[in-house]
């Protein structure tokens, strides 16, 4: 725009403003009032909507009755959210803004000035209808300052609270307030309840409002004072509070008596008593102190409980103390004068009193085995005392003279004392006020070592295998010094120091024998302070393994739903064995029955009938298992599923029966082994026959022989059946099917016990093989007729 078409523009406003002036004259466009504070937002409306059916153009704003306008709003051609803004920088510059949303549209001046102040107007021109004016007076408010309260001395007062102050005291304070336009009112509030709203202007800009609060009473602690100073409804009145503190007296003080009291209250002497003093009202807590006659108490605790203080005192009363007084005072920490106190006479009696010592000529660290000792019980008891009793380790300790244990008076004496009178000594005494025991005392008997576990220890090992072998022993101070020796029967030696290792009360040696010599004995001995060990730790070395299986098991007293179950029992592996019994049902893997013994022999209870079961009996020692022998074929037959036959054969005629029946196929199959025994005796060697294969998953593989110095029984190889209770057996299965058929099944039959062991056997050649003159069969079959020879082959 060019210079002369600037001036001719702005000559055209001045007109047209003067015009409007002289409009708005004629109209009598009235004056709005308008109030900010001073750094907050003044806001001016003029409403654009005045002309409904018309469109703005332009919005103009002016100061006072100056024709330049300040500010513009240019719509011309555009949308309203589209214009144009103009802001004089001498007057708003950035900080007025004309908002057209929401309605109505507004000027908005921000961090207003007290240069602010004035008349302005806003003038609306549409397209079509008349222009439109409003007018405004700015007013800028000016808060006060923060009001200071002085006491009555002129200090400030710069915290939030007020005093303290005892009761009767009068409050006075002063309330200033600096500045403010207008000028602000100043007044008092106590608790939120005006009290005084009188004030004067005082020098220059100060106003002032002085407050008096006399007598303050209890009831004042805590009260909240306000001063306010307010000048304008557009924010809030600036104010300062003061919480007013006090020192106030205890209200209330009161002893609780211990409910352990006696009848009338009485005290037990040399017994401790709790006592409680409750205090209330006192501003800070009451300081509680306790008096026993003119001493004070000092072994107090305290507790808080809001405005209650409670002191426990706790307290041992003696004889001395009957009749004193027991004095609980209450007293405000700030101001002694502020107290109260009671009191309570106490009574006492008391039971003994007991202590218990070791004679005063003694050294407790110094006893040994087979010194004299003696304790003396110091008792003072009000009654007398009529019974004194003496405890070691909570038991009572009688008059022995030959125990060496003797009451006299009130001590205890023991003569030749032993390891064993180690331990807890008290003494009780008795009145009529009760009975009280004593302190505890710990007594001790030093001792040379000795072996913990008695007796020799026999440890197995295989050659070349180590094992370590701890010797244990009780010691009192523990042991200083261990020695290991070794004994082979052939010479003593002394087992080097850096063999072994050892802690005070146990010393390991780890050991490994590699040949014959090395298995013997070792022994170990400890010493102390005391003095030597008298008898050695003994371990006897052997040679070890797994035993061997148990052999010529056997099955007995056979009932419907049980059965007895014996073996002989095999090599025990050089080691303490003990013996196992696992029942399977069909082709099961887990057993379902499993018994442990120390002997090999076993009842079996609880069996399902006509279920076959297998028996497998194993020996244990710490080296492991042995192989198992096998029972198989076990049947347990329901009697109630028997034939008629069956039913009307007694007892005896069925075993007899079934005797005969087993002792044939018993001698036919002795025959058959003779015959063969004969005949491979005579025949050439041959190419042996390739093995049958086994019957069973679970048949016993082959091992050594349990008793190496005991021939073998090859008598006969066509059955797996082992004589009964003789020492060449093997742990064979009791129950097998024979080489030929018998007339009646070899199952064990319930009502037919076993036969009997048989006492003798026939010899047997140096070779193992079976001559014929060796066998008597006339005998054989007789012993087998009177049901003497187990039905099986040996």
């Amino acid at each position: 725009m060019t210079p002369r078409v600037a001036l001719f523009v702005a000559l055209c406003l001045v007109h047209c403003d003067t015009k409007t002036v002289l409009q708005d004259k004629l109209a009598g466009v009235r004056t709005v009032d308008v109030q900010a504070v001073e750094g907050m937002v003044a806001q001016f409306p003029c409403d654009l909507g005045t002309a409904a059916n018309d469109k703005v153009y332009m919005v103009f704003w002016f100061r006072d009755d100056a024709g330049i306008p300040l500010y513009s709003f240019d719509v011309r051609g555009k949308h309203l959210s589209e214009a144009r803004h103009w802001s004089a920088p001498e007057v708003f510059g950035p900080r007025a803004h004309f908002s057209t949303a929401p309605p109505p549209a507004s000027l908005l001046v921000r961090d207003v000035k007290r240069r602010d102040e004035g008349v302005y107007r806003c003038r609306i021109d549409f397209r079509n209808t008349q222009t439109t004016s409003f007018r405004y007076n700015l007013t800028v408010v000016v808060p006060p300052e923060k009001p200071v309260v002085v006491d009555r001395w002129g200090r400030v007062i710069n915290t939030t609270t007020l005093g303290p102050h005892e009761e009767g005291d009068d409050v006075l304070l002063t309330c200033r307030v600096l500045g403010g336009r207008p000028e602000p009112s100043v007044r008092w509030l106590v608790n939120g309840v005006l009290v005084d709203e009188e004030y004067e202007h005082n020098t220059g800009d100060v106003i002032e409002n002085r407050l008096l609060w006399p007598a303050i009473r209890r009831a004042d602690y805590a009260a909240v004072f306000t001063c306010q100073a307010a000048n304008s409804h557009l924010v809030p009145p600036k104010e300062l509070s003061l919480v007013l503190d006090m020192f106030l007296r205890p209200l209330t003080v009161e002893i609780r008596k211990p409910s352990e009291t006696g009848e009338g209250g009485v005290l037990t002497a040399e017994r401790r008593y709790e006592v409680a003093c409750e205090s209330a009202g006192s501003r800070p807590p009451a300081l509680i102190t306790w008096h026993k006659g003119k001493r004070q108490l000092k072994r107090i605790t305290e507790e808080l409980r809001d405005n209650l203080t409670v002191s426990v005192m706790s307290f041992v009363p003696t004889l001395d103390d009957d009749g004193k007084p027991l004095t609980c005072r209450a007293e405000n920490p700030n101001v002694t004068s502020l107290f109260l106190e009671t009191s309570w006479v106490i009574s006492v009696v008391y039971p003994p009193v007991v202590r218990l010592r070791l004679g005063s000529s003694l050294a407790a660290g110094d006893i040994k085995e087979g010194d004299d000792v003696y304790f003396e019980c110091h008792v003072r008891a009000n009654p007398p005392v009529r019974k004194l009793s003496w405890l070691h380790d909570d038991r009572q300790l009688a008059h022995n003279a030959t125990a060496r244990v003797f009451h006299s008076n009130q001590s205890l004496v023991l003569q030749k004392v032993t390891r064993h009178s180690s331990g807890r000594y008290a003494c009780s005494a008795l009145n009529a006020e009760g009975e009280t025991v004593s302190n505890e005392l710990h007594f001790r008997v030093k001792y040379a070592p000795s072996c913990r576990s008695g007796g020799v220890a026999v440890l197995g090992a295989a050659r070349g295998e180590s094992v370590v072998i701890v010797c244990e022993v009780d010691a009192d101070p523990p042991a200083a010094v261990f020695k290991w020796k070794f004994n082979n029967s052939g010479e003593t030696l002394d087992v080097a120091a850096d063999r072994y290792t050892s802690n005070g009360s146990a010393s390991s040696l780890k050991y490994t024998p590699v040949a014959d010599l090395d298995y013997g004995t070792l022994s170990c001995s400890a010493s102390n302070e005391v003095g030597n060990q008298l008898a050695p730790c003994v371990f006897q070395m052997v040679a070890a393994g797994r035993p061997h299986a148990p052999r010529n098991c056997t099955l007995w007293n056979q009932t419907a739903d049980s059965v007895e179950v014996s073996c002989v029992a095999g090599f025990d592996g050089g080691l303490p064995q003990r013996f196992l019994l696992e029942l399977y049902s069909g082709d099961d893997v887990v057993p379902k029955v499993n018994l442990s013994s120390e002997e090999p022999s076993w009842t079996v209870r609880g069996l399902e009938w006509d279920v076959r079961f297998r028996l497998a009996a194993v020996a244990v020692n710490s080296k492991g298992r042995s192989p198992p022998a096998h029972l198989d074929d076990v049947l347990f037959r329901d009697p109630e599923k028997r034939t008629a036959a069956e039913g009307t054969i007694g007892a005896g005629a069925a075993g007899a029966a079934s005797a005969g029946a087993a002792g044939a196929g018993a001698a036919l199959a002795l025959l058959a082994c003779a015959c063969r025994a004969a005949r491979r005796r005579r025949a050439p060697p041959a190419k042996p026959p390739a093995p049958a294969p086994a019957p069973r998953a679970h048949k016993q593989p082959d091992h050594d022989d349990a008793e190496p110095d005991l021939i073998p029984n090859n008598y006969c190889e066509a059955t797996n059946v082992p004589a009964r209770n003789t020492p060449s057996s093997l742990s064979a299965p009791l129950v097998a099917p024979l080489a030929a058929p018998l007339a009646a099944p070899l199952v064990v039959p319930l009502s037919t016990p076993l036969a009997t062991p048989v006492s003798t056997w026939a010899p047997r050649s140096a070779s193992g093989s079976l001559r014929a003159t060796d066998l008597n069969v006339d005998a054989i079959k007789e012993k087998l007729l009177d049901n003497r020879i187990p039905e099986s082959c040996v």
